[in-house]
């Protein structure tokens, strides 16, 4: 498995002086090749004849007076190593540097560098250890033996973390991290030390760590592995950042996505019932006009035999011939009120917005009931009705009046198909042996036809082929997110000038068992 490349570090040095130049002139004789991911380009300073000045323009680095310069993007500067002693100078890089720049102070940065001594293999391992620091610098850094003991500690992780250096050095790591005796890794801690060895390479991740006061902090951690000459691991150096803060943004920021997604929801739901009640209420306009004069009708009989049987009263010849054809009329006025009850209880129920109860559904009802709503409108328009309906079609789960509202707008939008010219509709209910476990309705009608382009768009909220006033598009959309909320598929075929197809299949899977 390839090691994946570590992006280059590009290192500005303010400070032209003559620690400037041994800095250097050691870093490369120890390693020919700068720390991997390392590299220095510049040095600033504003007298032109400082020491380092002229050694580094020999060197074929970037010389500028004014640090400042360093901020430019084109010079690309990841770090700045400060070697002024002068606080001010500092302290000035850090107010004014742009974000993405690193800093490292002067004070840090010789005490780091005064560890290693003048023998030449130990200057060259400890220059590799600060090199690979420099190569990570992030806000603290620590440096662990393989016997899991802190040795070195920077200003930041003391003041952060609120410890002074004596209760840090000499501890092991997971005394001052994890506040325990027994080394991470024994319980859901990741040691990030063992995944090192383990790995044999840097290793990065997040871990939750005790500060001085006993509260949980989130630290971000990078830890690198420094090997001697016999492969073995000599040091650990740590380089970290306390990400606590951006961490409860991030979890706050979860936690009102998460309100705005409930309340969205609340305000969809809501928005889908005021649909579906609309559609209902837009089918129950359609068919007024034909349940007026269904109404009418059966009334305006009922009112006559009254009239016819009043007026026989009133001549006073009442006998047997008489009761016996008061008794025929009394039959037909109760069949023709039945009747209107009938009526009126179906549009009563397709009506009322209730609350959807789910149960079991016998599918051949609900369409007997589409079609006995629909009956003198389909009259109307010259309609004839044919209905193959499976007498051993299961019932399936859901709303009554979900299902109810799919059939109002199949049947009406295939009468309004045909409202011009009259023909056939035909609806078949089936349950193949092929779809065990899904039972299939087909509504047909021998109308006008859609034509290719606006099948596609058949099924948007809004879009309608009908004319000014007759809707307003939502009856197929409507259709469409009931039969998906229970998990089924409608589609339709269609021709102009020789009607429409369309199918519709519901699942049996959530049906209940006897």
């Amino acid at each position: 498995m390839s090691r994946k490349k570590i992006p280059t570090i590009r290192i500005g040095i303010v400070g032209g002086g003559a620690f400037c130049r041994e800095f250097i002139e050691k870093t490369l004789s120890y390693s020919k090749k700068f720390v991997n991911g390392a590299r220095i380009v510049a040095v600033a300073d504003p007298d032109p004849a400082a020491p380092c000045m002229a050694f580094a323009r020999e060197m074929g680095l970037i010389v500028v007076s004014d640090y400042h310069e360093f901020y430019a993007p084109e010079h690309q500067i990841d770090l700045i190593i400060d070697l002024v002693p002068d606080e001010a100078v500092f302290s000035d890089i850090l107010a004014t540097k742009p974000v993405h720049i690193r800093l490292l102070s002067n004070r840090v940065f010789r005490l780091l560098w005064n560890t290693v001594t003048m023998q030449e293999k130990e200057l060259r391992d400890r220059t590799k250890e600060l090199m690979t620091i420099l190569d990570g610098i992030q806000d603290f850094i620590v440096v662990i033996t393989p016997e899991r003991k802190i040795v070195e500690v920077n200003r930041a992780f003391l003041d952060r973390m609120g410890y002074s250096r004596d209760q840090v050095i000499g501890k092991t790591c997971h005394e001052i991290f994890q506040n325990s005796s027994e080394p991470c890794g024994q319980g859901d801690i990741v040691c990030p030390l063992n995944e090192v060895i383990r790995n044999r390479r840097p290793n990065q991740q997040v871990l939750t760590r005790m500060d001085h006061n006993g509260d949980l902090r989130y630290i971000e951690v990078t830890l690198f592995p420094i090997w001697e000459g016999d492969g073995k691991i000599s040091r650990f150096v740590e380089i970290s950042r306390d990400i606590t803060e951006r961490k409860k943004e991030e979890e706050e920021m979860t936690r009102r996505l998460e309100r705005m997604v409930e309340k969205r929801t609340r305000q969809l739901e809501e928005t889908h019932e005021k649909l579906l009640h609309q559609d209902k209420m837009a089918s129950l306009g359609k068919l007024s006009a034909s349940v007026v004069h269904e109404i009418n009708n059966p009334i305006a009989g009922i009112l006559n035999l009254l009239v016819l049987i009043q007026r026989i009263i009133d001549e006073g010849s009442v006998g047997e011939k008489e009761i016996q054809q008061f008794r025929e009329y009394v039959h037909l006025m109760e069949t023709e009120t039945r009747r209107i009850s009938r009526i009126v209880s179906n549009l009563l129920a397709f009506s009322r917005q209730s609350k959807l109860t789910v149960s079991e559904v016998n599918l051949n009802r609900t369409i007997e009931k589409a079609l006995f709503l629909n009956a003198n409108l389909l009259r109307i328009h010259r309609i004839k009705v044919i209905t193959y309906l499976d007498p051993n079609l299961p019932s399936v789960m859901g709303s009554e009046d979900q299902f109810q509202q799919v059939m109002m707008n199949l049947i009406s939008n295939a009468a309004e198909a045909m409202e011009s010219t009259g023909g056939i509709l035909t609806i078949g209910t089936f349950h193949p042996p092929s779809e065990e476990k899904r039972v299939v309705i087909l509504v047909e009608d021998s109308g006008v036809g859609i034509s290719r382009e606006n099948q596609k768009k058949l099924f948007e909220p809004f879009f309608t082929t009908k004319k000014k006033g007759k809707g307003v598009g939502l009856g197929l959309s409507v259709v469409y997110g009931i039969i998906q909320e229970y998990g089924g598929r409608i589609s339709m075929t269609s021709e102009v000038g020789k009607g429409t197809t369309f199918k519709v299949e519901l699942p049996l899977s959530n049906r209940k068992q006897g």
